[in-house]
């Protein structure tokens, strides 16, 4: 009784609340004319319920345990992420997902949640280390690996979650400040180096046509001209729960992916974007409270990089869908159809709410 009073119980809420509006978004999205997408609802029901087993199971798994086994976790992810260059689907000359018994899997998604535990057990075990730069080394390899697989499939968006996730880590594991200013430094000024050798041609256009999007209003700009009149033709209480023309029609691209919010603005208006942001807010602030009050260092630095994987998740999918920032690809946490995404982010809620029970100094 002692532990399920520890239970997060406001976190747990939000996120089966989030996974519900979410669900209703994908049945709104799927009523298109795009016939394929008929069965979305059904699928995303199936992964719901793989998902909430394994957050349950995750809540009594202790996160000590996750500890000793992060880097044959490690292993296996990097074993997955190899595995796809090779045998992989995709499309458009991408190469990310793997079947299996029927499914398709998508192993840069768990790897971001891998990647917190290892990047979180190996900070732990060096403590107080961190702040010489030489122990840092084998922690950038352990940030590169994954992190250069995945732009190899081409993956930009998920890619580049690893780096606000391993700066904040660090940050929390008490890195020197001079340090981390060197780290980002050097992001910026080899950027160029990604520009040219690493990104692919749509990837550059991507980002060009973020600056203008009329530039090219039927190629790379469309999905930001798309989405942005999804999202004002809301207005203010939105056209109403599957009135949404813009997304039923098929004038928004991955409207059930991508641009989920966009289908949410539309149908519910400005006021349920509003109340969507406040969910987000009270749910990244619980996670933030586990952090805070997590006293082992492998709990605290785990809190944090599943905090800052939701908060950047959250902030690129909005900021793209309102034309604030490059179309990036990155789902919106519960609400965006995906199988592999939805059951890494209840992992991710699982294990937060194992640390919260198992963890709390308070």
């Amino acid at each position: 009784m002692t532990k399920m009073k520890k239970i997060d119980w406001l976190l747990l809420l939000l996120t089966i609340f989030l996974v519900l509006i979410g669900t209703a978004l994908i049945y709104s999205a799927s009523c298109g004319i795009k016939t394929e997408l008929s069965n979305l609802v059904t699928r995303q029901i199936t992964w719901i319920i793989i998902g909430i087993f394994l957050l349950l199971l995750f809540i009594n798994f202790s996160y000590r345990n996750l500890a000793k086994i992060s880097y044959p976790l490690y292993f296996l992810s990097f074993l997955l992420l190899l595995l796809v260059l090779f045998i992989g689907k995709g499309r458009a000359g991408t190469s990310r997902w793997l079947t299996f018994a029927g499914f398709y899997l998508q192993p840069s998604e768990f790897s971001k949640l891998i990647f917190i535990l290892v990047a979180a057990k190996y900070l732990a075990d060096i403590g107080k280390k961190v702040k010489r730069f030489s122990f840092l080394i084998p922690y950038f390899l352990l940030t590169a690996i994954p992190f250069l697989l995945i732009l190899k499939q081409p993956n930009l968006g998920t890619a580049l979650v690893f780096l606000p996730i391993s700066l904040g880590i660090l940050w929390v594991a008490g890195i020197r400040k001079k340090h981390l200013t060197s780290l980002i430094l050097l992001g910026l000024f080899s950027s160029p180096v990604l520009w040219f050798t690493v990104l692919k041609d749509y990837q550059r256009a991507r980002l060009l046509v973020f600056i203008n999007p009329n530039a090219d209003p039927l190629g790379s700009g469309y999905n930001i001209i798309q989405s942005r009149i999804a999202i004002g033709s809301g207005g203010l209480i939105g056209k109403g729960f599957l009135h949404g023309t813009q997304s039923h029609l098929a004038f928004l691209p991955e409207y059930h992916t991508d641009f989920i919010f966009c289908v949410l603005a539309e149908e519910w208006g400005f006021i349920g974007g509003i109340v969507l942001l406040f969910l987000y807010f009270l749910f990244l602030r619980e996670l933030i409270k586990i952090a805070v009050g997590a006293s082992e260092p492998f709990a605290r630095l785990t809190a944090t990089g599943i905090a800052v994987m939701f908060a950047f998740h959250i902030f690129v999918n909005i900021g793209m869908a309102l034309g604030m920032l490059p179309v990036a690809g990155l789902p919106l946490p519960f609400l965006s159809y995906g199988g592999s995404s939805l059951l890494t982010f209840l992992i991710a809620v699982g294990i937060a709410l194992n640390i919260k029970k198992n963890e709390m100094m308070f």
